[in-house]
C-alpha cells in the first residue's frame, strides 16, 4: 500500500507555468504507474497524463505538448510541469497509482488528497 500526498498548486494567470509534485510512502513505488487526474466544477474527472513504471507516458489530447510528467522513483515523487495555462486547465488535481498501466486509468487503487489549480484569464 502507498500514501500519495500532492503539493503545488496554486492560482496563476493565463500563460504561465506550475509544477505539481506528489510524493509517495512505500518501498515498491518504482513498480507502480503513476497518473495525474483533474476535476473542474461540475464535471467528471479526468485523466490529464500517466507515466508507467518504464517511463512510457501518455497525456490528454488538450494538454499534449504543454504539460509533462515525469517521475524521481529515487526520491518516490512524481512531477507535472504544466505550461501556457489556460483557464480551462482550472481544476482541483489529483495524483494516482496503480500496479498496471491499464489499471491507472480504469480505477487507479490509490489517490491523492488533490491540490488547486487556478488559472485566471
Amino acid at each position: 500500500q502507498i500514501q500519495l500526498v500532492e503539493s503545488g498548486g496554486g492560482l496563476v494567470q493565463a500563460g504561465d507555468s506550475l509544477r505539481l509534485s506528489c510524493a509517495g510512502s512505500g518501498r515498491t513505488f518504482s513498480r507502480y504507474a503513476m497518473g495525474w487526474f483533474r476535476q473542474a466544477p461540475g464535471k467528471d474527472r479526468e485523466f490529464v497524463a500517466i507515466i508507467s513504471a518504464s517511463e512510457n507516458t501518455r497525456y490528454l489530447g488538450s494538454v499534449e505538448g504543454r504539460f509533462t510528467i515525469s517521475r524521481d522513483n529515487t526520491g518516490n515523487t512524481i512531477y507535472l510541469q504544466m505550461n501556457s495555462l489556460k483557464p480551462e486547465d482550472t481544476a482541483v488535481y489529483y495524483c494516482a497509482a496503480d500496479q498496471s498501466y491499464i489499471g491507472i486509468l480504469q480505477s487507479p487503487d490509490y489517490w491523492g488528497q488533490g491540490t488547486q489549480v487556478t488559472v485566471s484569464s
